[in-house]
């Protein structure tokens, strides 16, 4: 039998590795931005086109490489971070596989610049699909510059998974803003499709959270600090009343590495008991420094994951550190007495004398409680029933209360007659039909009923926009405010006017006629969130989420009452639409039970 067990060429190799990871174009983005970190840069920047697909270049002005160094950069497990198997439990550095540029280089045309201060002249490689094209001398200046274009060129497969421009640029921007949070004193720039997204200089936490987040994010932001043998934490936590349905402002940094750890995750929600409402999310940013020797980062390709020594004590120390900030900050409740300021003794009433007059009581000798009390009446909620001359008239009286009782509860038999619908638990509505009732869950068929009345409106019909007496100015962080903006003629489509668009703020001038102004806001945030977990480009895509997105929205949540006309409104709105089974997120709406199936019920 012939030998079957072969080594996989290096080409081969590189793609299998490229798909640990590269997963998207932020994965490159992450990895080109470590290493520009790692070579020590003090200004970095990030230039992107349609969303990483077509370019992805990192700039910086780090210590750059020698010609040998270039060209040894791009093969597998190549790596000047570490030297030998111990120096794995003392990382300071971003990277440590020497797994990244050679698994980019795998799938995309990759052309590398480079030149140290020494040198007189730098290095040029350029790579297709780990096949080396051309190396020349170049002039260029110190530092290194890597261009990535065409990612997945080689992989269509991989290529065609990619979601649509807009998702995969806000997955950039999240890794962006985690290096950028992580390291405020280094300079960061991003553009994308020649827009400057950010422009981040060097500064300290607070000023380098406000420049990625809003200048509104000052206000909510509570300081961290405790200095311990096991762990130092610093950072911020936001108020309790700024937290959000969504996760999204939750950052943890150990020594200066993005992570993520649902464990430590728990402790400071833990340290928020009791101030904030259900289903809301405290927003942090929180930096932990631990010995570099009680953390292991080698758990996974892409390093957010970290196992540490001793998670006991960092999950009771985290959680006493943020609980005794938020009470020294006047945030928290503190146990006291409230104290009524009007009981007070002012402070010049000191200097006062001491004396007092005694005060006089007004009596009236002449009062008596009890004077008039035989004139009184005595009234008693029951009611005395004359004495019946015969046990017949007992009988003749019962029956007149029942008759009494019953049109006192039904005022109009001809209206219970004729009614259609009843609502149970303010949640369902139960209808009936020829063949038995039909329960309809109220909420998820307003959610159909307005789907596809906003998705009518947003494709075929113009939607109708009502004007705004006074424009409203939202506030939104730079990433968001990029998102809008990708999908501004979508929501001009659905019946959104703007009037201006700034870094941190975005001004409406008009809303489709069905949404109330108390709830833009609403649900622009929800629209963004849900633009975020949607499935790859296509021409209906963002029509189709935003339809989705509003009717969940402005649907009537369960709970609400409704009266006899909307209740049956609501049941035939939902027979008359295209697909009444099911809601625009797949659930079924209704279910029917035929007179059968109620007869067995009794019978079984």
């Amino acid at each position: 039998m012939s030998d079957i067990i072969q080594l996989l060429p290096d080409h081969v190799a590189n793609q299998i590795a490229a798909g640990e990871v590269v997963q998207r174009p932020a994965s490159v983005v992450k990895e080109l931005l470590e290493n520009a970190i790692d070579a020590g840069s003090n200004n970095i920047k990030l230039l992107l086109k349609d969303a990483g697909k077509t370019l992805i270049q990192v700039i910086d002005n780090g210590k750059g490489m020698s010609t040998t160094d270039a060209r040894m950069s791009f093969e597998r497990h190549a790596t000047s971070k570490i030297q030998k198997a111990e120096d794995l439990f003392n990382l300071s550095t971003k990277g440590f596989r020497g797994e990244a540029l050679a698994s980019i280089a795998a799938i995309a045309h990759v052309e590398l610049k480079t030149k140290q201060d020494t040198e007189e002249l730098g290095t040029c490689i350029k790579i297709e699909g780990s096949k080396i094209v051309s190396q020349d001398f170049i002039s260029t200046s110190k530092g290194t510059s890597i261009a990535v274009k065409n990612l997945f060129y080689n992989i269509p497969a991989r290529r065609n998974f990619l979601k649509s421009d807009t998702v995969e640029t806000r997955h950039i921007i999240d890794e962006f803003q985690r290096v950028a949070l992580a390291h405020p004193n280094i300079a960061f720039l991003m553009h994308h499709n020649d827009n400057e997204v950010y422009h981040l200089k060097s500064s300290n936490l607070r000023k380098r959270i406000v420049s990625v987040f809003g200048t509104k994010m000052n206000e909510k932001l509570v300081p961290i600090n405790e200095q311990t043998d096991i762990v130092g934490i610093e950072g911020f936590v936001a108020k309790p009343e700024f937290s959000k349905r969504k996760r999204g402002e939750q950052f943890f940094f150990v020594n200066d590495r993005f992570i993520k750890s649902s464990y430590l995750n728990h402790a400071v929600v833990n340290a928020f008991d009791g101030l904030l409402e259900s289903g809301s999310h405290p927003s942090y940013f929180l930096y932990l420094t631990v010995p570099a020797n009680t953390i292991d980062i080698n758990i996974h390709p892409t390093k957010t994951e970290i196992k540490f020594d001793n998670e006991k004590a960092l999950y009771a120390m985290l959680r006493a550190t943020v609980k005794h900030s938020l009470g020294q900050y006047n945030v928290a409740p503190v146990l006291d007495f409230n104290r009524d300021a009007n009981l007070d003794t002012p402070y010049h009433f000191n200097s006062k004398p001491k004396s007092t007059a005694t005060p006089r009581i007004s009596v009236d000798p002449d009062f008596n409680p009890f004077k008039e009390e035989a004139s009184r009446e005595i009234h008693t909620p029951f009611k005395r029933e004359p004495e019946t001359e015969s046990w017949e008239s007992l009988y003749t009286s019962v029956a007149d209360t029942e008759e009494e009782i019953q049109s006192e509860l039904f005022d109009n038999q001809q209206d219970i007659k004729t009614q259609k619908t009843f609502q149970i638990q303010r949640k369902y509505l139960l209808s009936s039909i020829k063949s038995g009732v039909v329960l309809i869950n109220q909420s998820l068929a307003h959610q159909r009923i307005l789907y596809e009345e906003f998705l009518e409106s947003i494709t075929v019909k113009e939607a109708n926009s009502q004007q705004l007496l006074f424009p409203v100015k939202i506030s939104y962080t730079s990433a968001e405010i990029e998102m809008i903006y990708t999908i501004k003629t979508e929501l001009e489509n659905a019946g959104f006017s703007f009037d201006e668009f700034t870094k941190d703020s975005v001004t409406i001038k008009g809303i489709p006629v069905s949404v109330t102004e108390s709830k833009i806001t609403i649900i622009l945030e929800e629209l963004l969130s849900d633009i975020d977990l949607e499935v790859p480009d296509a021409s209906f895509s963002h029509f189709d989420v935003m339809a989705k997105s509003f009717a969940k929205t402005l649907s009537i949540k369960t709970g609400t009452q409704l009266s006899e006309r909307e209740q049956e409104g609501l049941v035939n709105d939902l027979f008359s639409c295209k697909e009444p089974t099911v809601s625009p997120f797949g659930k079924p709406i209704f279910k029917t039970l035929t007179l059968n199936e109620i007869d067995n019920l009794f019978n079984s």
